[in-house]
């Protein structure tokens, strides 16, 4: 884990930790809606690194992105896709029409 990483699950442990209910609560509350809109970007920004290691001649393969960031295979394929749902709800492919 990176040390960036570690430092903000850190200081989220710390507001769990808060010895206040009600100052813990409105401090969830906070970071919970900040989380909502910074989920979104950090999600783009992430994508923009898997189609930009996909672009390149000759394209990484999914196995070396999942290795490179520490996510599966499927995760890839899925942040490619723009996929930001669970695994359990990923959408199925359509099945062929014979028309």
């Amino acid at each position: 884990m990176t040390e960036e990483a570690q430092r903000v699950i850190n200081a989220m442990d710390a507001v769990e930790a808060m010895a206040d209910p009600q100052e813990r609560a409105r401090a969830i509350g906070e970071v919970m809606a900040d989380q909502a809109e910074r989920g979104k970007r950090w999600r783009e920004i992430r994508r923009e690194v898997v189609l930009d290691m996909r672009a390149q001649d000759p394209p990484v393969s999914y196995r070396k992105i999942a290795a490179a960031l520490k996510v599966s295979l499927a995760t890839v394929q899925d942040i490619e896709r723009g996929y930001t749902g669970s695994g359990r709800d990923r959408p199925r492919a359509k099945a062929p029409t014979n028309e």
